[in-house]
């Protein structure tokens, strides 16, 4: 008989079709009243938003880890393994994890869930079962209607608006895909943002208020600037760096200003040690993979999940190319992602386009194509992610880099390619 894990794997997933994508929360709620509500043991700390809500909640959990506590962090989608969405302390709990799937994936096929309901929840037990003070969630797709959104956050946090997902949020403009984010909001629970626009940010909190959350824009609480050593961020509450943030890139600056409002807000006492600590060492604190991550075998090979063309913008802007080095782009893309926008955010660059493993991708083929006709010339199919990672080891000069990017997809198959991981 399959495992648990085997059977969790085969329930309809987001990233092979987007019909496992069915709002509402009466299959979550259902499931979770049978382990006995486990999403109610810790305080919540809700994160949602366009792009950057992984690196905030991984920012979040990373703090409150420097600060002696003892965290869980769902974050999605996986990459090697699904117990990736259960870490405790930045270490996924893969056997609490498949003894979860073993007991309870009866209940949820035979409530029809989807993969990622069923994780969500089963992420929920194994926190409960570790005794978590805190767990760190990030939103899956949109809002109130996420698998996540049972949850009473005690702070709730939207990183970014941009125009992704508007199929399934059924919006076509940044305010309406700011009214779909604010659903997080929670009756007189802290919501801090850094979103920018005046219409989005109007569109945004009328609907937090409306929900009775409490907006804060922390673009303005929090200051902070660059300096020689580092950042330095400094709210009412506390005073911290300059430190080197564990995550490249000047697009996580506000990322970080969001994580530590969100642990002040919290009222767990963090000291400014703690706050550096968690804002240098994320990574590691929080299990955080493909965000801008050099691959320490070879540092010019990039890996970022990036998958819209504002993830691309910051993805590239955060990989320095040293004088006479070139940027070579290895692009895996779905094919609601690969607009004109993309190929905008990629002149300049030699792309090489790869083919994915799953229905929703374009071909190695198809995406170079769409990427030419969009006015991107230096595109070349490249077949499979291995072969050309390998082809770009084989023929790249030492000061040339290599971002991979486009989608989680091509991100795992990277890994599982430079590191010889299975999954």
């Amino acid at each position: 008989m399959p495992s648990g894990l085997d059977r969790l794997l085969a329930l309809p997933r987001f990233a092979d079709d987007t019909g496992a994508y069915r709002p509402g929360l009466d299959r979550v709620r259902r499931l979770l009243q049978e382990m006995g509500d486990p999403h109610r043991a810790a305080p919540v700390v809700h994160v949602g938003g366009t792009n950057g809500k992984g690196s905030t909640a991984s920012f979040v959990a990373a703090i409150a880890t420097a600060s002696g506590r003892r965290v869980g962090l769902l974050t999605s989608p996986t990459l090697l393994h699904p117990a990736e969405m259960a870490r405790v302390d930045g270490v996924p709990q893969v056997g609490a994890f498949a003894a979860a799937a073993e007991r309870w994936l009866d209940v949820a096929e035979a409530d029809g869930c989807s993969f990622f309901e069923a994780a969500v929840v089963l992420a929920f037990g194994v926190f409960a079962e570790a005794y978590v003070d805190l767990a760190v969630v990030e939103v899956g797709l949109g809002g109130a209607e996420d698998a996540t959104a049972v949850v009473d956050p005690a702070v709730s946090v939207v990183t970014s608006i941009g125009l992704d997902h508007l199929d399934e949020l059924g919006v076509t403009t940044r305010p309406g895909v700011a009214r779909v984010k604010a659903g997080i909001a929670a009756p007189e629970v802290p919501f801090l943002h850094a979103v920018e626009g005046a219409e989005t940010v109007a569109a945004l909190e009328a609907e937090a208020r409306r929900r009775g959350g409490v907006p804060e824009r922390v673009r303005e609480t929090v200051r902070l600037w660059p300096e020689a050593d580092g950042l330095v961020l400094e709210t009412e509450v506390g005073h911290y760096g300059p430190v080197a943030l564990g995550l490249p890139g000047a697009h996580q600056r506000w990322n970080a200003a969001l994580a530590v409002r969100a642990v002040e807000a919290l009222g767990l006492g963090v000291s400014r040690e703690g706050g550096e600590q968690g804002l240098r060492d994320v990574v590691r604190l929080a299990g955080l993979r493909g965000r801008s991550e050099t691959w320490a075998e070879d540092p010019r090979v990039v890996l970022d999940v990036a998958h819209n063309a504002d993830g691309l913008r910051a993805a590239r802007d955060a990989v320095p190319v040293p004088p006479g080095g070139r940027l070579v782009v290895l692009l895996g893309m779905m094919a609601d992602k690969a607009g004109p926008e993309v190929a905008a955010v990629l002149r300049g660059a030699r792309v090489w386009t790869v083919s994915l493993d799953t229905s929703r991708a374009l071909s190695a083929d198809a995406l170079a194509r769409r990427l030419r006709s969009a006015g991107l010339d230096a595109v070349t199919e490249a077949g499979g992610v291995a072969e050309a990672i390998r082809a770009f080891q084989q023929t790249a000069g030492p000061d040339d880099r290599l971002l991979v990017t486009g989608s989680h997809r091509a991100v795992a198959e990277a890994l599982r390619a430079v590191e010889g991981v299975s999954g």
